[in-house]
């Protein structure tokens, strides 16, 4: 009993998220990562410690 649970319950998300999708301004999850990690990178590079140079002659 407990799998056809979880199958009604996963099939029940399917249907409603095709719904939304067909019938609201949803946005694009895999658009909206990717922006994420593209901001996440320019942070990166501005607030980055610079590197310690070493002093190979010592």
């Amino acid at each position: 009993m407990g799998l056809f649970r979880g199958y009604f319950t996963f099939l029940t998300g399917i249907t409603c998220g095709i719904y939304m999708a067909q019938n609201y301004d949803v946005p694009d999850m895999r658009k909206l990562a990717l922006m994420a990690l593209a901001i996440g990178r320019q942070y990166e590079e501005i607030y980055r410690k610079p590197k310690k140079k070493s002093n190979d002659s010592d």
